[in-house]
């Protein structure tokens, strides 16, 4: 098996290239296939539109390739959790002076309001990490 994938800092994917790896996340290694069939069925962007976008992906380093077979299998290089850490990080670096807890407030207070389950498993985070710190 011939993987390919560049090692380099991965760029921001765009919207379009996060919905690629919301489907290659929730199911694994997919072939193009695979991916348009699930973001668009039969109707919305062609396959050779999901086909270049899986293309520059790969070239910038988001998606891991399998070109051993005939129909490439297409991989996210990042996990979903390493890719929203990303995020988040980025985020809370330039939007909120790099205080977590400010965008915690900012979320709470001004997004809709959290469910009660929500608030329930907010609480236990916080009570979890009150009691592990020294």
């Amino acid at each position: 098996m011939k993987l390919q994938a560049d090692n380099k800092a991965l760029p921001r994917p765009t919207a379009s290239e996060l919905d690629i790896l919301r489907v290659l996340w929730e199911h694994g290694p997919s072939t193009v296939r695979d991916v348009h069939g699930r973001l668009h069925g039969d109707g919305g962007a062609g396959y050779t539109t999901v086909l270049k976008l899986m293309q520059i992906m790969h070239g910038k380093g988001l998606v891991v390739r399998d070109d051993a077979q005939r129909a490439h299998v297409y991989r996210a290089a990042l996990s979903k959790q390493r890719t929203q850490k990303r995020f988040l990080s980025d985020m809370v670096a330039r939007l909120f002076n790099g205080s977590p807890s400010q965008l915690v407030l900012h979320v709470l207070g001004e997004a809709p309001r959290a469910s009660k389950a929500e608030l329930k498993q907010i609480r236990e985070l916080l009570d979890r990490i009150d009691s592990e710190k020294p």
